[in-house]
């Protein structure tokens, strides 16, 4: 990993400096790094660019007005690694949509890139190796440490010239317009932000092969969790893990849970043990007709009739076909539940993009 120099931004004065030269950019790199392993709530803790040969670190959490630099950063051209998450935390933080997108995430699996995580990536085309020991830091502590801000600058180091490596090979393959679909939709869908919690959010995996009184278990440590750690201002992951949850519902449904209870580590049973054998001790009670209703399906056309069935596996086959001969993922051309959509109705073709339109179009207008 280089060590480069770079920008620390965290006045205003900075910040004011920052937005004049970024108001002559017509694109920079970009990435961001948030605190969602280390609290309760996710905050933007640190933005890294690089434009003009130079990186710049701008802290986030500073005590300065961000408003211009938002204003600015939407009428440039962004080029980002996996930007998904990053871009529905903008959306949350500030309100922002990207105005255009090179994602090399999004491009590595138009090319049929295996392994596509930018540290991957960077090693493959440039013999770099990006150490992993900063990827779970708590990025709101301050002051960061200089194993962080080389950590963090490093990330958009190559971003410029894995674009130009990656968009080359997209032009031999002229997939250009695809990615430019992918790249557009994604900016899109990030303006919906991250998925807000329902009265079902307490139904975690493999919740659902609990029996009542199981599911009335995991419903009450669920809440539990939830209210300790807002209360600690720690990840509900960092309070008790799904699996921890899932034996112990699995012992209540039994009617073993203190045992259960018992061989859970030390750590967890003398830290929260009150609070988690009250929300044992309510599950064993609880009436569970009381428990929320799981919301109706999506899809209220039942199951596929036989005819839609061999509909759907002849469709899943030619896009397999395609995709060999393309070299790249399957569900890229359209996922199992597209392919459904499809077998209900051969000309629903709403949620695809154009390009994975045209190269299902022959196969669907022979099953209309």
């Amino acid at each position: 990993m280089e060590d480069i120099p770079f920008d620390y931004i965290d006045t205003q004065a900075g910040l004011d400096a920052l937005c004049s030269a970024l108001e002559k950019q017509k694109e920079i790199a970009l990435d961001s790094e948030a605190d969602n392993l280390h609290h309760f709530k996710t905050q933007l803790c640190l933005l890294q660019l690089r434009f003009d040969e130079r990186i710049y670190l701008l802290d986030m959490l500073a005590d300065i007005e961000y408003t211009r630099f938002w204003e600015t950063l939407a009428d440039i051209h962004l080029i980002m690694h996996g930007a998904d998450f990053d871009l529905r935390l903008f959306k949350e933080f500030a309100e922002f949509r990207a105005g255009s997108l090179f994602d090399s995430m999004l491009a590595s699996q138009l090319l049929g890139i295996k392994r596509i995580g930018l540290a991957a990536l960077l090693e493959e085309f440039f013999e770099v190796k990006l150490p992993k020991d900063s990827q779970k830091s708590d990025w709101s502590q301050r002051p960061l440490t200089p194993k962080m801000l080389k950590y963090a600058a490093n990330d958009v180091l190559y971003l410029h010239r894995l674009r130009d490596i990656l968009m080359g090979r997209i032009s031999d393959l002229e997939r250009e317009s695809w990615l430019k679909q992918r790249c557009d939709g994604q900016i899109e869908t990030a303006l919906t932000g991250f998925p807000e919690g329902s009265e079902n959010s307490w139904r975690i995996a493999r919740s659902d092969k609990l029996d009542s009184r199981g599911q009335a278990a995991i419903y009450e440590l669920w809440h539990w969790r939830m209210d300790l750690a807002e209360r600690l201002d720690r990840p509900p992951f960092k309070v008790l893990g799904n699996d921890y949850m899932i034996k112990l519902a699995e012992g209540v449904s039994e009617g073993n849970w203190p045992f259960v209870f018992e061989s859970l580590p030390m750590g967890i049973q003398r830290r929260k043990r009150q609070g988690l054998v009250d929300a044992l001790k309510r599950a064993e009670e609880k009436d569970v007709k009381t428990l929320p209703k799981r919301p109706p399906r999506g899809d209220s056309k039942g199951p596929l009739t036989q005819v839609e069935l061999d509909r759907q596996e002849s469709i899943k086959n030619f896009r397999n076909e395609i995709a060999e001969k393309l070299d790249i993922d399957p569900t890229l051309i359209a996922t199992r539940s597209f392919v459904a959509q499809l077998a209900r109705d051969p000309t629903d073709l709403s949620g695809l993009l154009p390009w994975q339109r045209e190269l299902l179009e022959p196969k669907l207008k022979a099953a209309e």
